[in-house]
């Protein structure tokens, strides 16, 4: 039996959209709770998936079942596709099972041609209408199904306006648009090598198949892969009956949500424009008016879309998204779906709708994604700022942004992947320009209102912009921007506050993110379900303090060799490196010693009555030294200039030491433990400085922190057992000569496959594991991070030949394994063992999703991921309920 490819909007219902898509789904639903919506048919994600997969070859049955779903169409509404009399005119437009606005294609006005003109026209009583309809079908369908430039038809419609002398599309008459369609009918037969097929069947099989196309376009690639949205699932394709916001004063377009998109706010909150097509508020050409306008305008049509806001936010429990045509003041919804918002309304949305009584904490959590977070912890202007704004606009999506103008997406994308701070700047944003928004700090529009595709992207990506900042004029091809008396190149800073709109024309000053009580809220809510801790990698007291502001239970990572790489520093590091002997390296690391413990009592005091693991010395010795090749030079420069010989015999002796400490691969050379079991005292200096700073904490603050020492890089057996015992002995050294008792562990670092194969074994001489998931990738995969990301795993991921950065989201099948691998056999000889992760993969929400599975204590993150990584604990605990 062949399969269902097709649907009527009457067949479908909300929990379809698998297989109808959100916006088949959200129609078919809106018709059945008798929502007026136009009526039509969908056509599957499945037939989008079969057709990718089988090279754009349609599925069998698709092309028979389209023509009958249009056969039952038009005898519904009694109109005819191409129909002379009633013809039937529909527009066919993507519909992603995960919102992906404005990534994919739409055509408008299908139907409309030299036979059907005449019949619309004489319908609507408006011949200008008709011909507009006409110019905008020939446009997008030549943009998107035939591959024609767009800036063809967009040069011809800006010289017919200067040739008619008018400013907008819709001071031309119905004559200019006849002579434009003429025009632009033109321009597609010379692009095309000949006239394109004018049969409004094949027609429609041409634009459901671009449609089925635009899924795999460039553009959809990259919010994809932003959104961590699978490829594999294809878009649906809605065909529907054409009503048109576009016929006179008393028809419009718009877009509106139930709630504020930026702040959560409850209120009025959309645009529209009057005689108008959609295409024309979200494409951001033309700046809309704001929703609250309508009720002037168009009353009667205002009043029942605020009643079907609030039916339809009722029905499905969140705010929501809708797009409206209204012809001749009749209203009609084209979509609903749950609006894209940002971190901030996010928040405040989930913690209303549990006031109201409309959902529950559990559905609040479940509704936020957790990687969301991240938007509020990014810096805002510094309220002291004095600086005067050069220009206004719409704050479209919040936040602060500082960086160079750029004028093109892919000259952002460019410089941004490099690691410079971009603003781009447009006219408006189309969905081209995805890989531009994506890595620039904000976006800055001349056209377009809160609702356009900026917008409502930048929101998605947490970027601030500011939108229909119509006094701004941009010159792309001479890449300059002014705004007044001000002129500004490419590279030169600007500052965007897309919280108020305003736009500085000097770099301003940023102060840190401050958390809300929204967002302290809905966060202490996932602390009531997550089953792991989150705790902080930290080295010092500021970093301390701020993960403890930000909820971190402890710290699971405090790295020891930063505190050696301070320039004050440095000279005694440097005489323990060059000792000749044993009682030389003593002396030296006496100097270090009271510094070490100074750092700790600072990480300490701030973490009081929290678990601290401080990991040993791990990095190769040659880091504290000279580069070889700038101390070569040094040498020799006094050995040419005649320097004194005592400087010179000094410098001859780091110069030898640094060639003798190189190595080839030092990552993989004299580091962690093994640096240890060649220089014991180093262990022994650093468990000392350890112990006496949380025996001071505990004698000032009156309590001090859960002291956890951490062996690095253990692969055999002889090592941790070793080391264990410099340290155990150490310990026991300090409190004996403090008369004073202190809990401590001893755990090592599982960073190296061979560990993880013989944690057994390990586990028998340690307290707790700490998987250190950064080198673990890196041994696992036989991948240096450093020179992969400069090199082929960009091309990787981007390829499909890794399914994402492994260095980002951890690699279940292989490191995950060997991570689920070193708890299970660590366990099974130390059912005790205190299990977590450290590497950057404790922050993020995928990675945490796994590690749940695996049985972990806790994970370890950045500070100003810790939020994050509690929100992701929870959901994750949630999932696997």
């Amino acid at each position: 039996m062949t399969e269902k490819f097709i649907y009527d909007i009457s067949e479908g219902d909300a929990s379809m959209k698998p297989i109808l898509g959100g916006k088949g789904a959200g129609v078919a639903e809106m018709m059945r709770l008798g929502v007026p919506v136009p009526d039509g048919f969908t056509v599957t994600t499945a037939a989008c998936v079969e057709t990718m997969n089988n090279n754009g070859e349609w599925p069998d049955g698709l092309r028979e079942q389209i023509a009958e779903g249009l056969k039952r169409f038009e005898e519904r509404t009694g109109r005819t596709l191409g129909g002379k009399d009633n013809p039937l005119l529909v527009s066919v437009r993507s519909g992603a099972v995960v919102s992906m606005p404005g990534m994919m294609d739409t055509i408008l006005n299908l139907g409309i041609s030299d036979d059907t003109v005449a019949a619309v026209a004489a319908e609507a009583d408006n011949e200008r209408f008709a011909w507009d309809c006409y110019r905008r079908f020939i446009q997008m369908y030549g943009e998107v199904v035939e591959g024609i430039s767009g800036h063809l038809y967009e040069d011809a419609l800006s010289a017919k306006k200067a040739e008619k002398g008018v400013e907008g599309d819709t001071d031309l008459t119905a004559e200019d648009l006849k002579e434009l369609v003429a025009e632009f009918k033109q321009i597609s037969d010379e692009a095309l090598g000949g006239a394109w097929t004018t049969d409004p069947v094949e027609q429609l099989y041409r634009a459901v198949d671009a449609v089925f196309r635009s899924w795999g376009n460039p553009r959809a690639e990259v919010y994809r892969k932003a959104n961590n949205i699978s490829r594999d699932l294809g878009t649906a394709v809605n065909v529907m009956q054409m009503v048109f916001g576009n016929r006179g004063e008393t028809s419009a377009t718009g877009v509106c949500f139930t709630r504020n998109p930026s702040t959560g706010e409850k209120g009025i909150y959309g645009e529209f424009l009057t005689n108008a097509q959609g295409e024309d508020v979200v494409a951001g050409i033309r700046t809309p008016r704001h929703l609250s306008e309508m009720e002037e305008v168009l009353p009667e049509a205002y009043h029942e879309l605020l009643d079907t806001m609030a039916r339809l936010e009722g029905h499905y429990k969140d705010m929501q998204d809708l797009e409206f045509t209204i012809e001749n003041g009749k209203l009609y919804m084209l979509q609903t779906r749950n609006g894209k918002r940002t971190a901030a309304a996010a928040l405040k949305i989930a913690s209303d709708l549990v006031d109201e009584g409309v959902i529950d904490k559990a559905e609040a959590l479940r509704r936020i994604e957790p990687a969301q977070l991240d938007q509020l912890l990014h810096p805002a202007i510094d309220p002291s700022n004095t600086a005067k704004p050069i220009t206004k606009g719409l704050p479209a999506s919040p936040g602060a942004a500082v960086g160079g103008l750029v004028f093109d997406a892919d000259t952002a994308a460019e410089k941004g992947e490099k690691g410079e701070a971009v603003v781009l700047v447009r006219y408006e944003t189309t969905p081209d320009d995805i890989h531009g928004v994506l890595v620039a700090q904000g976006v800055l529009t001349a056209h377009g209102g809160m609702t356009s595709h900026a917008a409502v992207v930048a929101r998605g990506f947490g970027k601030p912009c500011v939108a229909g900042a119509t006094t701004i004029k941009i010159d792309v091809e001479g890449k300059k921007l002014t705004i007044g008396d001000h002129v500004f190149n490419e590279g030169d800073v600007v500052t965007l506050n897309g919280s108020t709109g305003e736009v500085f024309g000097e770099a301003l000053k940023l102060i840190p993110p401050r958390i809300n009580e929204d967002f302290q809220r809905v966060v202490a809510w996932a602390d009531e379900v997550r089953t792991m801790g989150v705790r902080a990698n930290a080295d010092n007291f500021e970093d301390a303090s701020k993960a403890r502001e930000l909820g971190a239970e402890g710290i699971g990572l405090c790295r020891t060799e930063h505190m050696f790489m301070a320039a004050d520093r440095l000279p005694a590091v440097r005489e323990m490196i060059l000792a000749e002997n044993a009682e030389q390296r003593a002396t030296a690391l006496e100097k270090i010693l009271p510094m070490q413990q100074s750092d700790f009592e600072g990480i300490f005091t701030a973490m009081k009555g929290l678990p601290v693991t401080v990991r040993l010395l791990d990095p190769p010795l040659h880091e504290f030294l000279p580069n070889y090749l700038d101390q070569a030079l040094k040498v020799q420069e006094l050995e040419l200039t005649g320097g004194d010989a005592e400087t010179l015999a000094k410098e001859r002796a780091t110069l030898a030491q640094v060639k003798k400490l190189h190595e080839q691969n030092p990552m993989l050379g004299t580091r962690g433990c093994r640096l240890a079991m060649l220089y014991p005292e180093i262990p022994e200096m650093q468990t000392r400085a350890i112990i006496r700073a949380a025996l001071a904490v505990l004698d000032r603050e009156g309590e001090t922190v859960g002291v956890e020492i951490m062996i690095p890089l253990v692969g055999l057996e002889t090592e941790i057992i070793t080391q264990r015992e410099i340290v155990d002995r150490t310990v026991k050294d300090e409190l004996a000569a403090a008369g004073k008792e202190l809990d401590y562990t001893i755990g090592t670092m599982i960073e190296l496959p061979r560990a993880a194969l013989i944690a057994d074994k390990i586990a028998e001489h340690a307290d707790f594991f700490s998987f250190g998931t950064n080198d673990l990738t890196q041994t696992t995969l036989g991948i240096s991070r450093d020179d992969a990301e400069n090199g082929f795993l960009t091309a990787y991921v981007a390829d499909g030949v890794l399914p994402h950065n492994p260095f980002e989201t951890i690699d279940t099948e292989g490191v995950g394994q060997l991570v689920r691998m070193g708890v299970d056999k660590g366990r099974s000889h130390n059912p005790k063992l205190k299990c977590g992760v450290c590497g950057e993969h404790g922050g993020d929400p995928d990675s945490i999703d796994f590690l749940q599975t695996v049985g972990l204590n806790y994970v370890s993150c950045s500070p100003f991921r810790v939020p994050i990584a509690r929100f992701a604990a929870a959901k994750a605990a949630m999932d696997q309920q």
